[in-house]
């Protein structure tokens, strides 16, 4: 067992590669937990006809994954620091390895969904442990640029998510979305076991059982509250789901303040910093996730555009995003996170203007421009701000603090989705009533009278669009407010970033 000195000793021989394959083996599991998550959406209209159910009960596929993760997030940190990082992050992807083998066997909708929750449960675990585990990897110099090949996934895999599985569902089967996890699964593991350093633990005195029993119950209650407000914001669902989950967190915030060994380490909010960069960051989420929904659904169901080819089109913001990362992580360790954030959230302002004016013409080579400049204002802006978020708490803190962060991004984007289905479902329901109203009821009018309803659906998907553009402007104006982290010096670097690293 050796005592190896990130900061001290590595500042000027520190290189990537010294840690190229743990970080692999990281890189790797994230990439496979984020493509899971989105690669299921086009599969569903296949697999009603398969298993000869409704896409309600199909629903529950997606929806239980995402709740299950949601459950285990709060709970991630916590296990990190009491049974290790690498322990943790290694039973969590053979969890989630076993849970797609699974996922691949059954012939009901039903068995689908109980092993798509054990897949959640344990991929729920993997980002959080991964970002805290690559953060206390890095020397304090080079920890944006790590950080930024780490983001590489984060941003792609969603991108190339719709794409493979449409292929996969079109031309082979949908069984392939979860097999084709197998190999990455073992390598992951393999590599992890040997491969992967044991950082430091840090003490844990107790367990905080009611943290863990309202922790879980407030993230997910909430997640599934707000996602059912995409149906309806008044139904018994969602109405319970948003009074369960917010009496929970009400309660889980009070025990938390009170105990004395937490589930999460609240007491990071008291940081100024610390509070404002993460309302920085839901409001950027929120501009940016609703954008990064919306354009699919405009492109397959105003523009009649297939999975497959919307993937396609996508597929440079996906590049764009990929490219700008590692440059975005190299500005980050040289300029701080200010101006990142602030050119992040204007390039993507740009282009959600510019999508505002799609119409019934617009075409793939039509959004070229505005995807690139989304993709590299993503990708300028969104690890950079987790890595600011990390570097506002004290190190030992940061699997905590990575807890906090995604537990709270899945309530947040949970929200966008359902915000914004909301608002185009007003926006639409606006224009048409409108044009129904002046129609002139004559036999000619009723021939155009389709083509003006499509035309006004267009219209709200542009005015849907206008309001992501004013909140991505709220967010690039508070972006101004963030400060840098603090420079520290060579010794306190030295002792802050002291890591213990057994290999074996």
């Amino acid at each position: 067992m050796a005592k190896v000195d990130l900061a001290a000793d590595s500042a000027a021989e520190f290189r990537i590669r010294s840690i190229m394959i743990p970080l692999v083996a990281i890189i790797a599991g994230v990439f496979m937990v984020i493509l899971d998550a989105t690669a299921m959406n086009v599969a569903i209209s296949h697999l009603a006809l398969d298993f000869n159910t409704t896409m309600v009960t199909l629903q529950w596929t997606i929806s239980g994954y995402l709740l299950a993760q949601a459950a285990v997030i709060p709970l991630a940190g916590w296990l990190s620091d009491r049974y290790g990082a690498k322990n943790i992050f290694l039973i969590s992807i053979a969890l989630f390895t076993i849970g797609s083998i699974l996922c691949a066997t059954p012939n009901s909708a039903e068995w689908l969904t109980v092993f798509r929750i054990l897949q959640g449960l344990g991929g729920g675990a993997v980002l959080p442990v991964a970002m805290a585990y690559i953060f206390r990897l890095s020397p304090p110099h080079k920890v944006g640029t790590i950080m930024g090949m780490m983001g590489m996934p984060i941003l792609f895999a969603p991108a190339i998510g719709p794409t493979l599985s449409g292929w996969l569902v079109e031309f082979h089967s949908w069984r392939w979305i979860f097999i084709i996890n197998l190999p990455i699964g073992i390598m992951c593991v393999l590599l992890g076991m040997k491969y992967l350093p044991k950082v430091e633990r840090n003490a844990v005195a107790g367990m905080d059982w009611l943290g863990m029993l309202l922790g879980p119950i407030a993230f997910a209650a909430l997640s599934y509250g707000v996602s059912e407000g995409a149906t309806s914001w008044t139904s018994d669902k969602t109405i319970a789901g948003l009074v369960i989950g917010g009496a929970a967190l009400i309660a889980f915030i009070i025990v938390e303040l009170k105990v004395r060994t937490p589930l999460l380490e609240l007491r990071v909010f008291r940081s100024v910093d610390f509070s404002l960069a993460i309302v920085v960051q839901w409001i950027g989420q929120f501009a940016l996730y609703g954008a990064i929904f919306l354009l699919p659904q405009f492109l397959q169901q105003a523009r009649g555009f297939g999975a497959f080819d919307t993937g396609l089109i996508l597929m440079p913001q996906a590049i764009a995003s990929g490219l700008m990362m590692p440059v975005s992580g190299w500005l980050y360790d040289r300029f701080g996170i200010r101006w990142l954030v602030v050119a992040g959230l204007t390039l993507i302002s740009g282009a959600i203007y510019q999508y505002s004016l799609v119409d019934a013409t617009t075409v793939g080579s039509d959004l070229l421009i505005p995807l690139i400049m989304a993709g590299s204002g993503m990708g300028l802006m969104m690890m950079p701000l987790n890595t600011h978020l990390m570097g506002k708490a004290p190190r030992e803190l940061v699997s905590r603090v990575t807890s906090i962060t995604n537990g709270l991004l899945t309530v947040v984007n949970s929200f966008a989705v359902a915000s914004i289905v909301t608002i185009l479902t007003a926006n639409i329901e606006s224009r048409q009533t409108a044009v129904m109203e002046s129609a002139v009821q004559t036999a000619e009018s009723k021939l155009v009278l389709p083509e003006l309803l499509k035309g006004a659906a267009m219209k709200g998907y542009d005015d849907t669009f206008s309001v992501m553009l004013f909140i991505a402007i709220f967010g690039a104006v508070l972006g101004l407010t963030l400060r840098r982290n603090k420079k520290i010096s060579d010794k306190s670097q030295a002792k802050q970033a002291q890591i213990e690293i057994m290999h074996g």
